[in-house]
């Protein structure tokens, strides 16, 4: 089972995995209502390092990127439904919308974003390069996003209601 890491920890926490010789593979997202496309996403990234750290967007984060009524879980419990993953050893919860400084300071060996993203397109990639972190882009699971879930539970809970 995965733990929780506190951000102001993370750091020296992956220093100390480095100088083990261990390797440590990042990726962040809000990861709100799960779904087999997250879990998919998440069983890959790990499969690039010894370690995986998601990054998971704060509250106040997915607010400011997704708009008011998100997120619908609240980020204790995305975290803890993360570490339930098999696949998932940390989680970091972060306020910003881009985790730009937390990767910084983080200086992972692996950074997995999905392939919607490419180099040319990905915020994130001037400080992989100065750090020398390899990006990896996945590919995302047709059909399975966090709004498709919404939208066919808002459709659903019209129908009921309209009988």
């Amino acid at each position: 089972m995965g733990q929780v890491l506190r951000r102001e920890k993370v750091a020296e926490f992956v220093s100390n995995l480095h100088k083990s010789g261990k390797t440590v593979v990042v990726t962040n997202g809000c990861f709100d209502i799960l779904h087999v496309g997250h879990v998919r996403y998440l069983e890959k990234t790990k499969s690039f390092a010894d370690y995986m750290i998601v990054l998971l967007n704060s509250d106040k984060s997915v607010r400011s990127i997704k708009g008011e009524g998100r997120p619908i879980n609240n980020e204790n419990d995305r975290a803890e439904i993360l570490c339930a993953l098999r696949c998932v050893d940390y989680v970091v919860l972060f306020d910003e919308d881009s985790p730009r400084n937390l990767l910084d300071e983080i200086k992972p060996d692996v950074y997995t974003k999905g392939a919607d993203y490419t180099l040319e397109t990905l915020p994130e990639a001037d400080i992989m390069k100065k750090n020398g972190t390899r990006v990896e882009f996945i590919d995302f699971v047709e059909g399975k996003s966090t709004t498709s879930t919404i939208d066919k539970i808002s459709q659903a809970s019209k129908s009921d209601g309209a009988s």
